[in-house]
């Protein structure tokens, strides 16, 4: 269930209510006349989350966001022989289906890159680094947790879906500068590591079996990309983000990162250039597969609506 609060201007405010009154997904509806400043009403209704897709759209056809505003809040619980009536005609795939506004602002919401945003990389770009120079899977996995980018990651793909230029643009440059601040904090901390002689014995030893699975791209690396871009959309579009997510998503682009500045500081050139080569791969194709499964993902819903509404209309 969507709770919605439209603000309307006075001459609109008829069609609104005749558009959400006729709607049998819609219930509760609530008009306060001349409730805004300096004139308009709010209107607010609950609408079964199933019907939200195609009710925002008619709302919009209607220019309501354009002259008011539109706003949504998911409603966790309710108690109503009346709702339940209202979503008896949308059982099935469509009662879970995503509300697509509230994802791209979930999406948006994420791709915000405050100082944080590269703080959190350049701190996971050291424990990174002190996971690859003690060979400590764990380490690894603790930079991968606490890594942010797959918010920015996700922004460039919505941003190729809408064919927006500045979330990309946005998006692209904190990935460089993030990564780069990154790549840049390992280096200097294995250089501060080396001029304090507390390299590990058997990172000295070319014994470094966690960096040879980061720097040497491979059929499998790409395999696990795709499926981290595709776990990805799907999570977000289904509300279950999680830190286990995020950790799956990093597992292709904070290690690499960090064994690049690693690499530099250890004089490992062809390690570096492999690890580079790695982190471009799995970026490009996260950005390409979120992209693509985003768009999967509408038009799959898409027609899931489609006939389930124009079924319940028949009926009645």
């Amino acid at each position: 269930m969507i709770h919605l609060r439209v603000a309307s201007p006075p001459e609109r405010t008829e069609q609104v209510l005749a558009l959400l009154a006729g709607d049998g997904c819609v219930v509760d509806v609530v008009v306060h006349r001349g409730a805004l400043h300096p004139a308009g009403d709010v209107i607010e209704c609950d609408v079964l989350a199933g019907a939200a897709n195609d009710v925002l759209a008619r709302l919009r056809e209607l220019q309501v966001h354009r002259h008011g505003s539109l706003m949504a809040d998911p409603v966790d619980l309710v108690m109503s022989d009346r709702v339940d009536a209202a979503a008896s005609g949308l059982r099935g795939p469509l009662a879970r289906a995503p509300v697509w506004a509230e994802v791209e602002a979930r999406i948006d919401a994420d791709a915000t890159y405050t100082p944080s945003f590269y703080l959190y990389l350049v701190i996971a770009g050291v424990i990174g680094a002190i996971g690859l120079l003690t060979n400590s899977q764990i380490l690894i996995v603790a930079a991968m947790i606490l890594c942010p980018d797959y918010g920015a990651i996700i922004g460039v793909a919505l941003g190729v879906d809408r064919r927006d230029r500045q979330p990309i643009r946005r998006g692209l440059a904190a990935l460089t500068v993030g990564f780069g601040l990154a790549v840049v904090a390992a280096y200097a901390f294995t250089m501060l590591v080396r001029a304090l002689g507390l390299v590990p014995t058997a990172f000295t030893l070319g014994l470094r079996p966690v960096s040879h699975l980061i720097d040497t791209p491979n059929f499998y690396s790409v395999v696990v990309a795709v499926l981290a871009g595709v776990a990805g959309v799907v999570a977000l579009t289904h509300t279950r983000t999680s830190t286990l997510l995020g950790v799956f998503v990093s597992v292709t682009t904070i290690p690499a990162a960090a064994d690049i500045g690693v690499a530099l500081a250890a004089a490992s050139p062809a390690e570096a250039r492999g690890s580079l080569l790695q982190l471009l791969l799995n970026i490009t194709l996260l950005i390409v597969v979120g992209f693509a499964t985003l768009r999967a993902q509408r038009a799959l819903w898409g027609r899931i609506s489609r006939r389930a509404l124009a079924h319940r209309r028949r009926h009645v």
